[in-house]
């Protein structure tokens, strides 16, 4: 994984993960690697790759059973929510760009369409 030096690694990891759980890569209720191995994948310090699964408790995302592991939360809704702040940031983002090129929001739907159109 490239890392963006603006983002803090942890939260990236973090991203990347809600990401592979909204598109389906990581199911409700899948167990996840341990932070050691989370670790090895991201190659990141053991350390932020606990505080990453820390995070992402806090956020209800998934839970520990003691002895077992770290899993991702069974709770659809939680998955919905989290998939719709995300497009919320991605859509703010968007927005705060196109107003800085110049563009309204009609010339950028009329320009998405016709990405879309040469996909």
């Amino acid at each position: 994984m490239q890392y963006d030096s603006k983002l803090p690694i942890y939260i990236q990891v973090i991203n990347s993960i809600k990401m592979d759980i909204i598109s389906g890569r990581i199911k409700c209720g899948q167990k996840l690697p341990s932070s050691r191995e989370l670790a090895v994948k991201y190659t990141i310090n053991p350390n932020t790759a606990a505080r990453v699964y820390q995070e992402l408790e806090r956020e209800s995302i998934c839970f520990t059973k003691r002895g077992m592991g770290t899993f991702v939360t069974e709770d659809e809704g939680v998955i919905r929510d989290i998939r719709k702040q995300m497009a919320d940031e991605a859509i703010v983002e968007f927005l705060k760009t196109i107003k800085e090129l110049g563009i309204t929001v009609e010339e950028a739907i009329s320009l998405i369409k016709q990405r879309e159109d040469n996909e």
